[in-house]
């Protein structure tokens, strides 16, 4: 399994992720252009000493992301999704793909999605933080797959 990010917007965001990712063995692929300066420092300050233990792959642009990712199922977590995450059967080697956090993802990204998962909260709420629903998506898809790191 696998996260990616959709041109990620907050710096702060993605290295919450990446901290996510190097707990749980979970690779991270970001899909460029990022919306900040790709920088050790401002990653660190939330990885802290996790940046260097996650496998991590930036792509330039959606193609390149697409291309590399093969035929892996691509599963995206939307607000505009029409599956609830706990009613989806997830695969070991699914891609979890995340929006731009101002944006979330264009109509191709949907379109090209094997799958679109909501998150069900509140209705008096707009969404979560990405990294928190990424950090509910992949250990649901974990507990699914067996996929939880050995203690």
């Amino acid at each position: 399994m696998r996260i990616a990010l959709y041109e990620p917007d907050i710096p702060q965001n993605v290295a919450a992720i990446l901290r996510l990712c190097a707990c749980f063995g979970v690779g991270l692929d970001i899909i460029g252009p990022e919306g900040f300066v790709w920088d050790d420092k401002k990653l660190k300050r939330v990885g802290m000493d996790y940046v260097n233990l996650a496998e991590v792959r930036r792509h330039a642009s959606w193609a390149a992301f697409r291309a590399a990712a093969g035929g892996a199922r691509l599963v995206l977590l939307t607000t505009r999704g029409a599956t609830p995450l706990a009613a989806f059967r997830f695969a070991a080697d699914d891609i979890l793909l995340f929006g731009r956090e101002s944006a979330g993802a264009p109509e191709d990204v949907h379109a090209a999605a094997d799958a679109r998962l909501v998150v069900p909260i509140r209705a008096a709420t707009r969404s979560l933080n990405v990294a928190m629903t990424a950090a509910i998506a992949l250990a649901e898809g974990l507990r699914q797959t067996g996929g939880f790191p050995e203690l």
